[in-house]
């Protein structure tokens, strides 16, 4: 298993062999409680039967086909994802990163076609602290010095604001502007929920700007903040979803954008598309996560079980952690300033046999498969709370 942050790139010396749920084990036969999964798109679990089952029952009749050939699950996946997110049309892509530049040209194009942006002219709005991928178009609008340097010069067309500023994103509001591009919680700027009402506010800027409201829900959608999608907690609905991660469970690449006709449709035949994207693999897993997630079960399980964590980590009162934050089963925990960084808290959870992910030097986060039980968290609470207790200098 690998390990990234927002300043380094290093393995996790841990090489995973096998995983059942929410434990993973090593070539020792160390077990390792995984609470990480919304970064290892595994919202549903390790091997999780329905899952594994659908991708043998696939792999029996074909595995990979390209976009050249017909794919009988595509259209069935296509119709299914469309009617969760209630839209028209569903693009299917491989990455997440993928997803958002296919989102992008969306976006751009629309604006050309159909708000009438003069040529070359489209702007796309941001946020400061985003993260949604390592595309050099991507990482050309990061506010991240270690994403950015050394991958210059980077494309033209995005203007950056504040993050959970409804004035400051108002402010940026030209006739240009073809889109707001924002995650509806910041994942790897260290689960950042903005303030009461900004998505409501963008919602509402945006549609009297004539811009689309691109949602990021890479990391933030299919269950992980106790909704289906996390702008559902500001009854928000955007025009363009952007998906991935969870929503091939882990097993095989898989990612998409959401969004209606008029605009999703601005693309025609050969102007985009992708080898892999929406192929039988994916798609027989996909239908499988689809299904989970129309029975409501795992959003519940989120938003009961992630409320109970962040109240009980805040009852500790630990003197090391400054604020705790997030939302369903996807938590920040910041270090105060004074204290050992949040990589050395993650690796003497390791040790403890809890897998946790730190971002930024400052914030722990949390995000255990939503299978998990409570029993499992109490379990994971009596390793981290120590942790974070030992984590003075």
């Amino acid at each position: 298993m690998e390990r990234y942050s927002a300043h380094t790139y290093q393995p996790l010396p841990v090489v995973i062999t096998e995983g059942d749920g929410v434990w993973v084990t090593d070539v020792d036969g160390r077990r390792y409680l995984d609470m990480l999964a919304a970064y290892s798109a595994l919202n549903f679990g390790h091997r999780h039967p329905a899952l594994v089952r659908a991708a043998i029952e696939q792999l029996e009749r074909i595995t990979l086909t390209s976009r050249a050939f017909h794919n009988d699950l595509l259209p069935r996946w296509c119709a299914e994802l469309a009617e969760l997110c209630g839209k028209d049309m569903v693009l299917p892509m491989n990455t997440g990163a993928e997803a958002i530049e296919t989102a992008i040209k969306t976006a751009r194009k629309w604006g050309y076609e159909v708000k009438g942006v003069p040529n070359n002219r489209a702007l796309i709005l941001v946020a400061d602290g985003n993260f949604h991928g390592r595309t050099t178009t991507i990482v050309g609008f990061s506010s991240d010095p270690a994403s950015r340097a050394g991958f210059g010069p980077f494309t033209p067309g995005f203007r950056s604001v504040p993050y959970g500023d409804a004035a400051a994103l108002e402010a940026a509001l030209a006739d240009d502007v073809v889109a707001f591009l924002v995650e509806p919680i910041q994942g790897e700027a260290g689960v950042i929920v903005p303030p009461e009402g900004y998505l409501r506010v963008a919602r509402d800027l945006c549609t009297a700007h004539g811009a689309l409201l691109i949602a990021d829900e890479i990391q933030s959608g299919l269950g992980r903040t106790g909704t289906t999608f996390a702008c559902e907690h500001e009854n928000v609905v955007p025009d363009i979803y952007v998906l991935g991660k969870a929503l091939a469970g882990g097993i095989t690449p898989l990612s998409a954008v959401v969004a209606d006709r008029d605009i999703l449709g601005v693309l025609q035949p050969r102007e985009h598309g992708s080898t892999f994207g929406g192929n039988p693999l994916a798609c027989a897993v996909g239908l499988e996560v689809l299904k989970l997630l129309r029975t409501g079960e795992y959003q519940a399980r989120s938003a009961e079980l992630g409320g109970w964590l962040a109240d009980e980590l805040r009852a500790a009162t630990i003197p090391n952690v400054r604020e705790i934050r997030g939302r369903g089963l996807w938590i920040g925990i910041e270090l105060v300033p004074d204290a050992r960084e949040a990589r050395w808290v993650c690796e003497r959870l390791m040790a403890e046999g809890v897998l946790a992910k730190d971002t930024h030097g400052t914030t722990v986060r949390l995000a255990p498969p939503l299978v998990i039980t409570q029993d499992e968290l109490s379990w994971a609470l009596e390793r981290i709370v120590p942790a974070l207790e030992s984590a003075t200098p």
